[in-house]
């Protein structure tokens, strides 16, 4: 592990504690999962259920208070060096079997910031170099509402599923409904609620989901 040249002997000494710690904690809860590869860091009062359909690249993290719900189809699918931060819950189905979800696919170095909310009914694809601020929620799953006559409850949902490509950066406390593609290289700004596809190196910063400008290439 490398520090930082500034980071004192206690302070090192704390971080090499806590790190041995949910390094023993991942040597038992790998047992379960259905693949494991290299280190696996478990934080304190994480839940991970149905582990018989996750799958774990090197270098994964789950970090405190974390909730990996792994019931669905496809699986849960982590690759090397992704992060799921503290308070995350990742949902493809429900706790008990209603339904059943699709599943979510990570790709590698990416991460999703603390309190993130992960709802994995219809398919999500995360690519590689992604990063998720903190407080984002993904919903891949929609109610329908067409007949007047019925209950909103009683004519089920759809499941599109969302999309998102390789190196991009999307702040806090987004939220991408249902259907959306997002292209690769796109920044999406703070707050902003992404109803519609994004093309490739799209910058957006309003609530609207209104494309600003194209980055530079």
């Amino acid at each position: 592990m490398a520090f930082a040249s500034d980071i004192n002997g206690h302070d090192r000494a704390i971080i090499l504690i806590r790190t041995g710690l949910k390094f023993v904690r991942g040597l038992w809860k790998r047992v379960f999962l259905r693949e494991s590869h290299g280190l696996l860091l478990i934080g304190k009062h994480v839940t991970i259920s149905h582990a018989s359909h996750i799958r774990c690249g090197k270098n994964v993290k789950f970090e405190d208070y974390s909730e990996i719900h792994g019931l669905c189809s496809d699986g849960l699918i982590f690759g090397d060096n992704v992060t799921i931060g503290r308070g995350t819950m990742i949902r493809p189905s429900s706790y008990y079997g209603g339904d059943l979800g699709h599943g979510l696919t990570m790709g590698n170095n990416s991460s999703i910031g603390p309190h993130g909310y992960v709802g994995c009914s219809g398919p999500i694809r995360i690519g590689d170099n992604v990063m998720l601020g903190p407080k984002c929620s993904l919903f891949a799953e929609n109610h329908v509402f067409d007949n007047t006559e019925q209950s909103i409850k009683s004519q089920g949902v759809q499941q599109k599923g969302i999309t998102i490509g390789s190196d991009c950066w999307i702040g806090s406390n987004v939220i991408i409904l249902d259907g959306v593609k997002i292209g690769n290289h796109v920044i999406i700004g703070a707050g902003t609620l992404i109803t519609k596809d994004v093309p490739d190196y799209s910058v957006i910063l309003d609530k609207r989901n209104r494309i600003l400008r194209p980055r530079i290439r």
